[in-house]
């Protein structure tokens, strides 16, 4: 998979707006702020593809990108933003739900944790989700570069722990500054993609 073919594609608001899925989708799922934009921009070797935004929940729509006609990059709406109106909470809500709900090709779901902290309630009941509705998943630790070493050590235990009670999910340290963790997640990801197609 040539991850330097790939373009923004698409933003969709309602669920019924969603088109159908032909591809395998890398789905990218956590909190406002948690560097989901930066994540995407950082693999796929993008400053700017994904918009980063300097207001948490301001994702307010399903983002699609095409990376080389082989797989579809979904960026979620992020969750967890209090400030943001009931209703507006709703139709998020509604969004997300009617994306899982639908007919489509889930190839492996991207949850993305703040490194620095443990999980938020949101957090665990997207984990809880996923496990539950036996969708393949894999967790990305944002941030690392913010901790020292003894600090993200203290982190990785603490994750290696919480993780073997759901299935002892895959988990991965990034930086999007340093790049730590990139080219494993790229490689994760691409077997994900062979392997969904030869399926």
């Amino acid at each position: 998979m040539n991850i330097n073919n790939c373009a923004f594609e698409a933003s969709y608001g309602t669920a019924a707006q969603l088109p159908p899925s032909k591809l395998p989708e890398i789905i990218f799922s956590g909190r406002s702020n948690v560097g989901k934009s930066s994540l995407i921009n950082k693999l796929l070797n993008r400053k700017a593809l994904a918009k980063v935004s300097a207001t948490p929940g301001k994702t307010a729509t399903i983002n699609f990108f095409d990376v080389d006609k082989r797989a579809k990059f979904v960026d979620l709406p992020g969750y967890g933003y209090a400030k943001v109106s009931k209703s507006e909470k709703n139709r998020w809500a509604d969004l997300v739900e009617g994306y899982f709900a639908g007919d489509r090709n889930f190839c492996v779901v991207v949850q993305i944790i703040d490194m620095r902290h443990k999980p938020t309630t949101d957090d665990l009941g997207m984990l809880d989700f996923l496990l539950h509705n036996k969708l393949p998943f894999i967790v990305v630790l944002t941030k690392n570069d913010k901790l020292n070493k003894s600090q993200q050590e203290k982190q990785l235990e603490y994750f290696s722990e919480l993780f073997a009670k759901y299935n002892n999910a895959a988990f991965f340290p990034f930086s999007a500054l340093k790049g730590d963790g990139r080219d494993e997640i790229l490689e994760y990801i691409s077997k994900a993609v062979d392997d969904f197609s030869n399926s």
